[in-house]
């Protein structure tokens, strides 16, 4: 599998692990009880993944352009 295609689906799985985190926060809030306070830092590791990945992915056209203009 290409590096970039590994990215790319990694951030995706980590997207979803994300949000199902957070809606789980939320449910839990609206069902009137309170969690404990570290539940609230549950999702903090899975935002700094897609912190690095996305960050990435933002900019990888950029240095493609880059490294294609000095080899040609």
């Amino acid at each position: 599998m290409n590096w970039n295609l590994w990215i790319r689906q990694f951030h995706r799985w980590v997207s979803i692990l994300f949000t199902v985190i957070v809606l789980a926060i939320f449910a839990t809030l609206g069902l009137g009880r309170e969690p404990a306070e570290w539940v609230y830092y549950l999702p903090l590791p899975p935002l700094f993944l897609l912190t690095f990945s996305g960050l990435y992915m933002f900019f990888r056209p950029y240095f493609r352009k880059r490294g294609s203009a000095n080899v040609a």
